[in-house]
């Protein structure tokens, strides 16, 4: 009768809450600001995601979750109690809050454990934790409760889950330690080995958003982003130009890993489910999955149908919300 039901998306570059009765009540990078010299957490979520790259020598912007899982434990506990608070969930005795922390598919039990246990600290009652694709098939609106097979494909700031979903559970998964952070990490790479243009984790992401692209031809409208950094070799402030095809190579490996990945699991998925995919193709999720031309990409890879979800950022978030009725 008491206390609030939480579906918790805890993802490596946003955290997403959903409330039983009133849908999504927060989305917030999942940064923290803390004070060097005193251990302070200064900032959390969007106020801190301005920070980061712009800190002086005091102050560092972190990410506590790293590849889906908590790197860094006291300040992601930290993080939820704030966010949380920030929600609306009362954290008194009398109250069970119940909350639902979606988790990548391919975590240990150690780290499962940590999760669980960071959302006891920030004042849950009781906490379920589901696997993200199994969610994300729920919050693209699969009925995955069925004998027929449904293919999604979850790609996250830290990890990617690819799994094949059948009678209410996952028959085949995999889960990829690549996302959309090694995207922006693949991109200051390339930049700063091309072009000796040192760039910010922000302007990376810029770049994958504006002008990336998963196929070689690039994008139709062929636009080009002024990208500003520091010159390597002068070490001056610089003004680049670069378009779709530019960035192409800096992306490339990391999508062939992905496909790799979605290759893989339907080498080992049962031919009747396979049948199944074959006429309903594969549903894309996650905010990786909104990189420009990845679901042609893939589609000419595989030779099936690929579709994005409705809501793809929010996507698994809203899965832990049809969850919650159930419970």
């Amino acid at each position: 009768m008491f206390g609030t039901h939480l579906g918790i998306d805890l993802g490596t570059a946003s955290i997403l809450v959903y409330m039983q009765g009133k849908g999504i009540v927060l989305q917030e990078p999942s940064v923290v600001a803390i004070d060097r010299d005193s251990g302070k957490r200064i900032a959390v979520g969007e106020e801190a995601r301005m920070m980061l790259g712009r800190t002086p020598g005091n102050i560092m912007a972190i990410r506590p979750l790293r590849d889906g899982v908590i790197a860094d434990y006291e300040t992601t506990e930290f993080m939820l109690k704030y966010l949380l608070k920030k929600a609306g969930i009362r954290n008194w005795p009398f109250l069970k809050n119940k909350v639902i922390v979606c988790i990548p598919s391919g975590v240990t039990e150690v780290e499962e454990r940590a999760v669980k246990q960071a959302a006891y600290n920030a004042g849950a009652g009781k906490v379920k934790v589901v696997e993200e694709p199994f969610v994300a098939a729920l919050g693209a609106g699969l009925d995955i409760s069925g004998p027929e097979g449904n293919m999604v494909i979850d790609i996250g700031g830290g990890t990617t889950d690819i799994a094949v979903l059948s009678l209410g559970g996952i028959v085949v998964k995999k889960n990829l330690r690549v996302g959309g952070d090694k995207l922006d990490d693949a991109i200051i790479r390339f930049i700063r080995r091309e072009y000796n243009l040192l760039i910010g984790e922000r302007t990376a992401e810029e770049i994958k958003i504006d002008i990336a692209c998963a196929i070689p031809e690039g994008r139709e409208d062929n636009k080009e982003l002024e990208v500003k950094g520091r010159d390597l070799v002068t070490g001056l402030p610089k003004n680049l130009k670069l378009n779709s095809n530019n960035i192409f190579p800096a992306v490339e490996e990391i999508i062939d890993s992905i496909i790799a990945g979605v290759k893989d699991v339907l080498e080992r998925t049962p031919p009747e489910l396979a049948a199944d995919i074959m006429k309903k193709g594969i549903i894309m999720a996650g905010g990786g999955s909104l990189l420009h031309s990845l679901d042609v990409r893939i589609s000419r890879e595989t030779g099936l149908a690929v579709s994005i979800a409705e809501n793809p950022i929010s996507c698994v978030v809203l899965g832990t919300g049809r969850l919650l009725k159930t419970l």
